[in-house]
């Protein structure tokens, strides 16, 4: 019984620290990414909140886990038993959809590039943006910078791109643009190129953390199960 208890409240502090970790990578990629995934124009929840929602949530039931298994609360260590059940379900199922809808997510940001393209110099936010991504990945244009020339801040420019094109400053804004002055790389080329190398493992990570939870599922249930009808306020007679 105290071997049963103290492994559970060993899980649940890995679950809440996991809850934590979470919390953290969620603000990092609200404030870091925020701007990037605003390019996307797919319909997909945004990643930071749901890293930011699921990670408050397993810190609170993270600690309510560990007291209901240091109290031997049967009522707790069932509702635990619970959220945990729903956090496999939850991470089965994101870790499989990051594998089957990546092709749509790709289009949906290739869909996001092109749409900034045409207002670009309108709005600000994603003309920022736009430039933000084009430094970081060191790419111009959707599939390259052509894509400029066509769009309407480049005709109103007689054919020029964005500096964030630009690998050095002088001699990059000709008309027409120098090409060996130029990012080479498309940002939709760069952008699949990233995911399509790491998606693989997030939804790995997802799988093993969903199937981690059964070790906490069938603690839980276990302890509840032998918890003393004493503690349950039952009296028993003979």
């Amino acid at each position: 019984m105290t071997l049963l208890k103290l492994s559970l409240m060993a899980f649940s502090f890995v679950f809440w620290a996991a809850g934590l970790t979470m919390l953290i990578i969620g603000l990092w990629a609200k404030v870091s990414l925020g701007s990037y995934l605003a390019l996307s124009a797919s319909a997909y929840p945004s990643a930071p909140a749901i890293l930011l929602a699921t990670g408050v949530a397993v810190i609170i039931w993270g600690f309510l886990g560990c007291f209901g298994a240091a109290t031997e609360h049967r009522g707790l260590l069932r509702a635990y038993s619970a959220f945990l059940a729903a956090v496999l379900a939850a991470g089965l199922a994101a870790g499989l959809s990051a594998l089957l809808y990546r092709q749509s997510l790709a289009r949906g940001f290739q869909e996001g590039l092109r749409r900034a393209l045409l207002a670009y110099g309108e709005d600000d936010g994603v003309a920022d943006a736009l430039d933000a991504l084009q430094r970081a990945l060191s790419c111009c244009g959707v599939e390259s910078y052509r894509d400029w020339l066509a769009s309407p801040w480049g005709l109103e420019q007689n054919g020029s791109v964005p500096l964030s094109c630009c690998r050095a400053r002088r001699g990059c804004q000709r008309r027409p643009p120098d090409a060996r002055r130029l990012h080479r790389d498309g940002c939709f080329g760069s952008v699949s190129a990233f995911v399509g190398s790491n998606m693989l493992c997030v939804a790995t990570a997802a799988l093993g953390l969903a199937l981690l939870q059964l070790v906490g599922i069938v603690l839980a249930c276990l302890l509840a199960a032998r918890v003393p009808a004493h503690l349950l306020g039952i009296t028993t007679t003979r």
